[in-house]
């Protein structure tokens, strides 16, 4: 008997029935006009992008035992979470924003990656959850270290290191880059 189990996880956990997003694409560089939420007045950050990896997947039972599963993986950006100040910001700025989805879609290709070196076992469905974690994990860990080391853009040999250093990742696993 063959019997499929789905699960869907995000490691964006806002919730809304019609919340507008918008898939990451080489193609799509994000603008001024896509950061539509309410600016923090209390805060001295001018710009914020909410960004995060969707992640769901099905496994193929047949006699109780794993024989196979499919995955799919996908960055967005939310509009409606991310906001900025326009009166404070500027083109440099968005460059800072557009890295921090870049890094979003980073990790949806290294997440990509290390599922693609899974092989069917009884035990997938916590491997794959497993790996989500790690995955989310890093992905904080990388854009809080971002933010720290570019000082918010401000430091701008920071901010160029970090461009660079990205892109590079980003072309190194381009194999497992985000389709539509």
């Amino acid at each position: 008997m063959l019997k499929y189990i789905v699960i869907f996880a995000g490691c964006f956990l806002l919730q809304s029935d019609a919340m507008e997003e918008l898939s990451w694409s080489e193609h799509y560089r994000l603008t001024w006009n896509d950061f539509k939420g309410q600016p923090n007045l209390d805060t001295d950050a001018v710009a914020v992008t909410a960004s995060g990896i969707t992640f769901s997947y099905s496994i193929k039972q047949s006699n109780k035992k794993v024989v196979g599963f499919k995955t799919l993986v996908k960055a967005f950006f939310y509009p409606e979470h991310s906001w900025c100040k326009a009166d404070q910001v500027d083109a440099h700025v968005l460059g800072h924003e557009q890295l921090h989805f870049d890094i979003t879609e980073l990790h949806a290709r290294l997440f990509r990656q290390r599922i693609a070196k899974l092989k069917p076992h009884d035990n997938l469905a916590q491997t794959l959850q497993e790996l989500h974690k790690t995955i989310e994990d890093d992905l904080a860990n990388m854009q809080q270290t971002y933010d720290a080391e570019s000082n918010f853009s401000i430091d701008e040999v920071g901010q160029q290191k970090w461009k660079d250093s990205i892109a590079f990742r980003l072309k190194a696993t381009e194999k497992f880059k985000s389709r539509g």
